[in-house]
């Protein structure tokens, strides 16, 4: 029996080696499922965590572990299934299977404390070795492009804030550009997302984990802020398409890319062309109070209420799905726009920056209509 078990231990190595290679050198979607299933596993208790836990900070400092802990588990996963597979190598060289289990552990870990004098045990020794040092050598050179990536991805989230409130919402994008005069600088602003689109559409389909890398703010999110900007672009092509830059078409079709990709990295895959007419969960409603918070703002409108409506719909149609699957995935922070969560937690409150001037020392004059107020 050492032989058919060692030609199966040899098969394990290769699919694992192959599994490695895809995950950490080749930069496109791992088709083979490991990660996808190590992430779906370990999101379990995060789903237990969505149903007992009403709390969204309290529920968020306890997701704050999912991406990290994915990470390790998915190591601990290739050392577990590479000392299987070498164990089972060495059975024909070495009879006793935990002798072989402890000789494969010393060679892995580069230790060689348990050795065999025999040529086939003495070359399974060195592939051991060879192979503990590549697997060190990858995660040490993967986990800067994870965290370089993560901190690109948070600095523009962090710096929307400023621009779209906490948590973020797409008419608010336009709102305060109209009341701070930096409606001049939006095709900057639509360009700049564009690239941060791109960028995280690459990072995150191949890295699936940093999906699970959560902002370190919990009234943050990178989906909720992606899906704020696509709101805004699609809100501004709707209600004054004549003033609408080119650069907010191209983020928006940057960004329902990014949100279908990563999707289809999740497992999740959504029509890619959809009708203008097909359904959508954001209701006329909804849409109101983002309109009527424009108004407020003193945005000049090109079009009515219901005329925008249509061509809103029609705009968000291509990126909605995609991006409620994401943040329900993810359990990103319920801002308005953002739909429902497995938790069925509500939409959380609009944090408001508070204006203290000295006439109103406490900052209770704000401009009008947020999404509470209706």
């Amino acid at each position: 029996m050492s032989v058919p078990l060692a030609v199966l231990g040899g098969a394990i190595y290769l699919v694992l080696s192959l599994n490695v290679i895809r995950s950490l050198l080749v930069p496109r979607i791992d088709r083979s499922g490991l990660l996808r299933l190590v992430i779906r596993i370990l999101t379990i208790p995060g789903q237990l965590a969505r149903g007992r836990v009403r709390n969204y900070e309290a529920r968020d400092r306890i997701l704050a572990f999912e991406g990290p802990i994915s990470l390790l588990v998915l190591l601990g996963v290739w050392v577990i299934g590479y000392l299987l597979s070498l164990s089972l190598l060495l059975l024909p060289a070495v009879s006793n299977p935990f002798s072989a289990l402890a000789q494969a552990g010393s060679s892995l870990v580069t230790l060689g404390i348990v050795s065999t004098a025999q040529g086939w045990a003495q070359a399974i020794d060195i592939l051991a070795g060879l192979t503990g040092l590549f697997i060190v050598a990858l995660q040490i050179a993967y986990l800067p492009t994870l965290y370089g990536a993560y901190n690109r991805r948070e600095t523009e989230v962090t710096m929307l804030v400023a621009r779209a409130g906490e948590p973020t919402w797409g008419p608010e994008i336009l709102a305060r550009a109209q009341l701070m005069s930096l409606i001049d600088e939006l095709p900057d602003f639509y360009r700049q997302w564009e690239r941060w689109a791109a960028d995280v559409q690459e990072s995150h389909a191949s890295y699936p984990a940093l999906m699970l890398f959560r902002s370190p703010s919990a009234y943050s999110s990178w989906v909720i802020a992606l899906l704020a900007v696509c709101d805004s672009a699609a809100l501004f092509h709707s209600v004054a398409p004549e003033r609408t830059p080119i650069e907010a078409r191209l983020a928006l079709r940057m960004g329902y890319l990014c949100f279908r990709r990563l999707s289809s990295a999740l497992g999740y895959e959504v029509n890619d062309d959809p009708g203008p007419n097909d359904q959508i969960v954001l209701t006329s409603a909804e849409f109101d109070r983002g309109f009527d918070r424009l108004v407020a703002a003193g945005f000049a409108m090109e079009r009515n209420r219901e005329d925008a409506w249509v061509h809103f719909h029609a705009w968000r149609v291509n990126y909605e799905e995609a991006a409620y699957f994401l943040a329900n995935r993810t359990d990103a922070v319920p801002a308005p726009w953002s739909g429902r969560r497995y938790s069925g937690q509500t939409t959380v409150p609009f944090r408001h920056l508070k204006n203290r001037t000295p006439e109103d020392p406490e900052g209770a004059t704000r401009t009008p209509y947020y999404p509470e107020d209706a």
